[in-house]
């Protein structure tokens, strides 16, 4: 090999993986430090499968861990995703190898994250994920090195583009969720079995991976606190609207003295507010830290050439040579973070109920939730056509969720409630 030549192995030729075959092929010498790319061998489910470029003159690997390890790959690229199974048997194998490894799968980084580090380091080779979070917006190289000299108190945001369409066309089109998501998986914004996306469980994987980076800890997925889209209803999205706010899938995570707080839900933020102008399939990302104050990342979370154009960055970052901890410090010193209750957590909240229309209900509602320490900030009531009882909307100061769902509990066990209380919080963002 010549020092200047890197021979890459691509595993994955999905939209990503297409992407980056086209962008190599036709820039192999983009790199900023000098030196060429040459695709010397692929890797996926199906040789034959149509795709936009050619691959006759590849060498094909129908397995990806013989790929990893094949003579003539000097970097392995994984885009096959899955947090076990082949992608995390081929990344072991690359890194055993001693061969540097680019990855875009955010389940493996999340959830095996700490112990691929360990071998990473110990083998003296990187491993780089950027484009597992965001896609082509740099959320991962701002908090593993434009953020260094800092403490960073918290990052939270938009991470999952299929939601955000998902929540704009509902509000745009004021059409309810299963029609807005059919037409996502029709235009490709959603996959055929949507659960990871709608689900909040790729949102979780993205905040654990970028709470390990802005807090120095190995990623702990299995802490996070996890609520997805699906239970959002047109009428919450209206509601909001009147009262102010726009409804976001939020990923956080918060560090305190207690331990770190990572959660994925549905939020009302007011429409001023810079996440709520962030429509479509747009991603937005804020991190706080100590020194530098706030900082705000807007851009493509998916995509061929965005994801592309981010793997190719880390690609870039290999040929240098440098070798950086995989996350805040050495491998050897990550620990899981320590979650926090998030029953103990304070925020203020949006709480719909749908009640019988008689007299003295409102004035109940109000007593039991002044009983249980609970503080109206404000209330609107409006009926809606075709429902079977009153919508009403009921925002509160900023109390604890234990305080809050014991409250919500007692209210829907009144005999003038038609079905559960809808609780969404109000970000603090």
């Amino acid at each position: 090999m010549s020092p200047r030549e890197w021979r890459v192995g691509v595993a994955g030729l999905g939209t990503v993986g297409a992407g980056l075959l086209n962008f190599l092929s036709d820039r192999p010498d983009f790199a900023p430090a000098g030196g060429r790319t040459r695709i010397t061998g692929v890797s996926a489910r199906s040789r034959s499968r149509p795709r936009p470029f050619d691959i006759s003159n590849l060498a094909w690997f129908d397995d990806p861990v013989a790929l990893a390890l094949s003579p003539d790959v000097d970097l392995f690229v994984e885009l096959i995703g899955g947090s076990d199974g082949p992608a995390k048997a081929a990344v072991e194998a690359a890194l055993n190898a001693g061969k540097p490894v680019v990855t875009a799968n955010k389940a493996l980084i999340a959830e095996h994250g700490a112990e691929l580090a360990a071998l990473a380091e110990a083998k003296g080779v990187p491993l780089l994920f950027e484009a597992a979070v965001m896609g082509g917006t740099p959320a991962v190289k701002m908090l593993r090195e434009a953020m260094v000299g800092d403490e960073v108190r918290s990052v939270a945001g938009i991470l999952n583009g299929t939601c955000n369409y998902i929540l704009t066309e509902m509000e745009r089109g004021g059409r309810a969720f299963a029609e807005v998501l059919g037409e996502a998986q029709k235009l490709g914004y959603a996959e055929s079995d949507p659960t990871m996306d709608v689900g909040g469980f790729d949102s979780a994987h993205k905040i654990s991976i970028l709470a390990a980076l802005a807090f120095g800890c190995a990623p702990n997925y299995a802490a996070a606190e996890i609520e997805g889209v699906e239970q959002v209803a047109l009428l919450d999205i209206q509601m909001a609207r009147d009262l102010g706010y726009r409804i976001k899938l939020i990923a956080s995570a918060d560090r305190s003295p207690d331990g770190v707080l990572v959660r994925v839900h549905p939020s009302l933020v007011a429409l001023d507010h810079p996440l709520a102008q962030a429509g479509g399939a747009l991603n937005a990302l804020f991190i706080e830290g100590e020194r530098i104050g706030r900082i705000y990342i807007q851009g493509p979370g998916a995509g061929a050439g965005p994801t592309a154009a981010a793997v190719a960055a880390d690609i870039a970052d290999v040929m240098t040579l440098a070798v950086r901890p995989v996350f805040q410090r050495p491998a050897g010193d990550l620990t899981p973070f320590t979650p926090v209750d998030p029953s103990r957590s304070m925020s203020r909240a949006y709480l719909r109920l749908l009640v019988k229309e008689q007299p003295g209900v409102i004035a109940a509602v109000s007593e039991t939730l002044a009983e249980a320490g609970v503080s109206i900030e404000s209330f609107l009531q409006k009926p809606v056509e075709e429902a079977q009882g009153v919508p009403i909307v009921l925002t509160t100061h900023a109390v604890a969720e234990s305080v809050l769902s014991k409250a919500i509990e007692q209210i829907a066990a009144a005999p003038f409630v038609l079905e559960r209380p809808r609780l969404l919080r109000i970000a603090r963002i």
